[in-house]
């Protein structure tokens, strides 16, 4: 999702030398960037911000629309080479690692050393958080990404059940269709042709073929028989899909789903914080089961804030407040809440989640201990950025290119895995 960062040391100095000094900033502000401006997700940036203020520190809202994060990134990269970084930002993943090697992020250590954060996170986590073993960025939850999200009333109207696996995902597709309705709400931009992608590569492969193929990048696998069947029933879900999805938000493909009009979505659980925003009951006004053929196995896509290197002492204090605030129990319990995801933090009371959130987090769980805990490319969780730009590209060429082979389009997968 996030392009290679094609920042260095020395070009980074000569920028800084170049622009004239920032004014300074109010003592205690914490300027935040983030892309969490749909309904669920702006609640929840809301209860970060509040929970700073409650702190004495002024909070500057630095957001830039777009699920994925992609012109957010553009954007900061800007900020950093003048000099003028926010105090977080929100990165995660192997990016996280691109950005400390050009120096620019503050180490948290001693806030993480005092809060006991590695008893606190699973290693999968907090192994992402570190450079050089220092942390560098505070996780803020946990996102499950193979789910399927239903409407119940749509279900009734069809005659259809819930699939459990891609045969019955199709056999549910068509009594929708037949029953006057949009079978899959989807949204024509190329990270979410790979969140459906990835989950039926999971679906279809299983957690140690989706290994091998998208996070070990073994070119006989991405090649081989089964990311065939692969690709084909990926271009067979297209089908189900209405005209207008290219270039449509996830959010307004979330609120089909809500409304009725589509019978499905395939989609991360922050699609739960628009049916929760919405107002709408989880079991009685809408479904989460996991994506077909999926109930084993759990991607996964950390939010987190990386920290960059700032020089007002007072606005350094409010950094380190900010990440503590993120991994305390009151900030994981409301935000994740809003969000739809579950909280990062071990050992947290799950009274007030839902049924949603509790089977997420069991199955996070499981999946740690059997190794079917896998993450998310198209969520930035799992390669390098360049080489999933690159795969995301290849995978939305083919779902648009109803004359492109699968044998083609695994050709390209295989060329784009090498991309340097």
């Amino acid at each position: 999702m996030n392009k290679t960062i094609s920042l260095s040391l020395n070009a980074v100095a000569l920028a800084v030398g170049a622009v004239c000094a920032a004014p300074a900033a109010l003592a205690g502000e914490v300027e935040v960037l983030h892309w969490w401006t749909s309904g669920g997700e702006a609640k929840a940036a809301a209860a970060l911000k509040a929970q700073l203020q409650a702190k004495g520190h002024a909070w500057k809202d630095f957001a830039v629309a777009g699920g994925g994060g992609d012109n957010a990134m553009t954007v900061l990269k800007s900020r950093v080479v003048s000099g003028n970084a926010p105090a977080a930002a929100q990165i995660k993943g192997p990016s996280l690692q691109e950005w400390a090697a050009e120096g620019v992020l503050a180490s948290i250590d001693t806030v993480a050393k005092a809060e006991k954060w590695d008893e606190l996170l699973p290693k999968v986590v907090s192994d992402v958080m570190k450079h050089k073993g220092s942390y560098i960025a505070v996780p803020v939850n946990v996102h499950r990404v193979n789910w399927l999200w239903t409407n119940p009333e749509a279900f009734r109207k069809a005659g259809a059940k819930v699939p459990t696996n891609w045969d019955e995902f199709f056999t549910a597709a068509e009594a929708l269709k037949k029953a006057g309705l949009i079978p899959v709400a989807h949204g024509g931009q190329n990270w979410q042709d790979f969140t459906t992608f990835e989950s039926v590569a999971l679906g279809v492969g299983g957690a140690d073929f989706y290994k091998k193929a998208l996070v070990q990048l073994d070119a006989a696998t991405l090649g081989g028989a089964t990311m065939t069947k692969v690709l084909d029933t990926f271009k067979k879900v297209k089908s189900y899909t209405d005209k207008n999805a290219p270039g449509r938000d996830w959010n307004l493909a979330t609120a089909m789903v809500i409304k009725g009009e589509a019978g499905m979505q395939l989609m991360g659980d922050w699609a739960k914080g628009e049916f929760l925003a919405a107002g709408k009951a989880p079991g009685k006004d809408f479904g989460c089961a996991a994506a077909p053929g999926t109930a084993k196995a759990f991607t996964f896509n950390v939010d987190s804030f990386a920290m960059f290197k700032l020089k007002d002492a007072a606005n350094t204090k409010a950094q380190q407040d900010l990440a503590a605030a993120v991994m305390s129990p009151e900030f994981q319990e409301v935000f994740n809440l809003n969000k739809g995801s579950i909280p990062v933090r071990l050992n947290m009371n799950l009274a007030k989640f839902d049924d949603c959130a509790k089977l997420s987090s069991n199955d996070f769980v499981a999946t740690a201990k059997t190794g079917s805990l896998v993450p998310s490319v198209a969520h930035g969780m799992a390669i390098a950025s360049a080489k999933a730009g690159a795969m995301q590209d290849v995978v939305s060429q083919f779902w648009n290119d109803d004359k492109m082979t699968t044998k083609a389009a695994q050709e390209r997968l295989v060329a784009a895995s090498k991309t340097k």
